[in-house]
C-alpha cells in the first residue's frame, strides 16, 4: 500500500470519527433544548393557571385572552 493510500485511509477514519462525535453533540444539544422548552412551557402553564386563569377557563383560553390584551 502506498503512502498516499495509507494517508487516505487514515483521513477517512478520522473523518468518520469526527462525524460520529459531531452527530452525538448535535443530538445531545437537541435533547437538552427540547427538555428546556418543555420545562419552560410547564412552568408557564402553571403560572397562568395559578394567577391569570378565570373561573371555567382553560389555560389555553387564558393564554389567548392575555395575548389579545397585549396586541
Amino acid at each position: 500500500m502506498s503512502l498516499r493510500e495509507e494517508n487516505e485511509k487514515i483521513a477517512k477514519k478520522v473523518t468518520t470519527g469526527y462525524k460520529k462525535v459531531e452527530d452525538g453533540a448535535v443530538d445531545s444539544f437537541k435533547k437538552v433544548e427540547q427538555k428546556a422548552v418543555e420545562t419552560y412551557d410547564d412552568i408557564s402553564d402553571k403560572f397562568i393557571d395559578k394567577f391569570f386563569k378565570h373561573e371555567n377557563e382553560t389555560v389555553e383560553e387564558a393564554k389567548e385572552r392575555l395575548k389579545k390584551s397585549h396586541d
